[in-house]
């Protein structure tokens, strides 16, 4: 998640001097070429910044760690013998996804999902070069994340729990909820996460009076709380809850397989869609917060006002003429 008091670096796009000496600036009639326009739109300058390299890595590093510590933090719970060890679920995913954010953010953002990195560059907080990097070593650190647990976990146990896989169907079909229910539920949790925890991310002003714990707090709370709704709502053994990370679908898919791809498409378009749709509804947000005077709309003093034909007690009576 980039918040604005993190520390991802960007470098700055190519200059007139740079663009002359690769030869693709006309000196005649100074205008950009249209593809060196579009290298600059995509921010193409970065694959040559040793910065976003090192982002990238600890993306990567960041995601399989938090791959693995998570999934097996998770069937703990689930295997703890509690008489309700979903319960446990949300509480081990706050705590998990807090740590990593605090180590992270200050990297490379705190990303570890394809579905923040999306988010920050619909909202221009990275640029689009960056992004494919990240997505690719998200992946990449999913898929090693459940690797190393594949060897480590009990051959029943990864059986029984799908290698701590993002399923619809659950186990042969038998159970779980359908793909129009579970594509619902990515969306509105993913969009519950955005609406919470990015929208206070993304403010400048409230980053700075809240500090980087209690950001990170607030974010970690929102996914736990998407988490809890989605394994209790439906009431279905065979539905592992909502992904919030299409990254951490992937692995687990691609090594265990079987019923795992079945409706995987759901773990990417509905979040997707959610981060598309909270994009407009972000732009459209006050920019200013709610900003009022102390008693300005007091009822009591309005309806003395409307009683006593005072118009200077009415506020903003000169803009509704």
């Amino acid at each position: 998640m980039d918040l604005v008091i993190s520390n991802s670096n960007e470098a700055n796009p190519p200059s007139k001097t740079t663009v002359e000496n690769n030869g693709s600036f006309n000196s005649t009639s100074k205008y950009y070429s249209p593809w060196t326009k579009f290298l600059a739109c995509i921010g193409a300058h970065e694959f040559r910044s040793p910065e976003m390299w090192r982002a990238a890595l600890t993306e990567l590093v960041a995601t399989a760690c938090l791959m693995f510590s998570l999934t097996c933090s998770i069937i703990s719970c689930l295997d703890s013998g509690e008489v309700h060890p979903k319960l446990l679920v949300p509480f081990a995913v706050f705590i998990v996804v807090f740590l990593f954010l605090m180590v992270t953010v200050p990297l490379s953002g705190g990303h570890m999902s394809p579905i923040f990195t999306f988010i920050a560059t619909l909202k221009g907080l990275i640029t689009l070069s960056r992004a494919s990097i990240y997505v690719l070593a998200q992946c990449i650190g999913s898929i090693m994340g459940f690797l190393v647990i594949k060897i480590v976990m009990n051959q029943n146990e990864a059986r029984n729990y799908s290698l701590g896989g993002c399923s619809v169907n659950g186990h042969g079909g038998a159970s779980g909820v359908s793909a129009d229910t579970a594509l619902v539920l990515e969306f509105a949790c993913t969009f519950l996460v955005l609406f919470v925890g990015v929208t206070v991310a993304f403010d400048k002003r409230r980053c700075n009076e809240l500090g980087l714990a209690m950001v990170c707090v607030i974010v970690a709370g929102s996914m736990a709380l998407a988490v809890f709704v989605s394994i209790t709502v439906t009431g279905q053994p065979g539905y592992a809850g909502v992904g919030l990370n299409p990254a951490r679908c992937l692995g687990p898919a691609l090594l265990f397989g079987g019923g795992l791809w079945d409706n995987h498409w759901v773990f990417w378009v509905g979040p997707f869609i959610a981060c598309s749709l909270y994009y407009g509804l972000s732009v459209n947000l006050p920019n200013d917060g709610l900003v009022w005077v102390d008693g300005e709309r007091d009822i009591v003093n309005l309806t003395r006002a409307w009683f006593s034909g005072e118009s200077g007690r009415f506020p903003n009576l000169e803009n509704q003429k």
